[in-house]
């Protein structure tokens, strides 16, 4: 029998008593599924979660909770800078820039709790608030295509804008996903459509 997976975790935006949980999520992946380990210039915002999501209005850090034991299973986080120039190529800045972008960050999920559908139900969060913000035009991310399911993950979400595998030899791969139209207002009784 298959676990009911949609009623084990609940997701929610984080709190104050999430942000070292959360970021014990982050660093185990930076460390087990990057091989690169943490790297203050890549992941700055890591060490100060609140800082960068938490506390600015229109950035967003979720969480996943497993109901069975209160652990985070899972992390998910936007925010509104788009990717710098450099490292990224420079029209790829330009296309999406800083306050029109949503770009999302930081979906990882603990290996112990994957494969349950977390990643596509705190990505769905996420282009929510994206939607209800109202100031973006375009959501943006880039993942590691060596990270095992990342591409295919996002592959099934987003287009693929560049591929610098076959551009500048790196193991980067730069997605667009579909923006969510902002869910309509109910048209207060009589007034006019």
């Amino acid at each position: 029998m298959r676990d009911d997976y949609s009623t084990r975790y609940s997701i929610r935006e984080a709190t104050t008593d999430d942000l070292d949980s959360a970021r014990a999520v982050m660093l185990d992946t930076v460390y087990r599924d990057f091989g690169t380990g943490y790297v203050p210039r890549w992941h700055g915002d890591i060490i100060d979660l609140h800082g960068a999501y938490v506390a600015p209005a229109r950035h967003m850090l979720l969480v996943a909770v497993d109901t069975l034991d209160g652990s985070v299973a899972a992390t998910a986080a936007l925010d509104s800078r788009g990717p710098a120039h450099p490292p990224n190529p420079r029209w790829l800045a330009e296309r999406y820039p800083s306050g029109e972008t949503a770009q999302l960050r930081r979906v990882y999920t603990h290996p112990g709790h994957r494969r349950r559908g977390l990643a596509r139900r705190l990505v769905g969060e996420l282009l929510d608030f994206a939607a209800a913000d109202g100031g973006y035009r375009s959501v943006y991310l880039h993942t590691d295509p060596g990270v095992p399911g990342a591409e295919a993950f996002w592959r099934s979400l987003g287009e693929v804008v560049c591929d610098e595998r076959e551009v500048t030899g790196q193991r980067v791969v730069h997605f667009e996903v579909p923006a969510r139209v902002p869910a309509r207002t109910p048209v207060a009784a009589g007034a006019r459509t």
